[in-house]
């Protein structure tokens, strides 16, 4: 792409809001990921005897199932970023190349 057309995409409002719209969903789950993941890590830090606790009469610990909970979050914030970038993101980029000729 050469300057011209890269300052035309840029002054183009709908690839502002575009660039806005996704940043700031992207920030959102990036925040709930670390806070989920910062949780964890001061739990076990700070909490070890509430997280070696066994789940009911088993030897898994809570510990165990925080840390699973924690990567079951990050593969459903991935497919929730996946499915609006298909519903809402993707469509506009798509618009943006065919008005572009790109």
């Amino acid at each position: 792409m050469d300057d011209a057309k890269a300052a035309r995409v840029a002054a183009d409002p709908r690839y502002r809001e575009l660039v806005r719209r996704r940043g700031r969903f992207t920030w959102a789950l990036t925040g709930v990921m670390l806070v989920a993941y910062l949780g964890f890590i001061l739990l076990i830090a700070f909490d070890k005897a509430f997280m070696a606790r066994p789940v009911g009469t088993g030897v898994t610990s809570i510990g165990i199932v925080a840390g699973f909970a924690v990567i079951m979050l990050a593969i459903v914030l991935t497919g929730v970023y996946v499915r609006r970038a298909a519903r809402d993101f993707d469509p506009l980029v798509a618009a943006l190349r065919a008005d572009q000729g790109a």
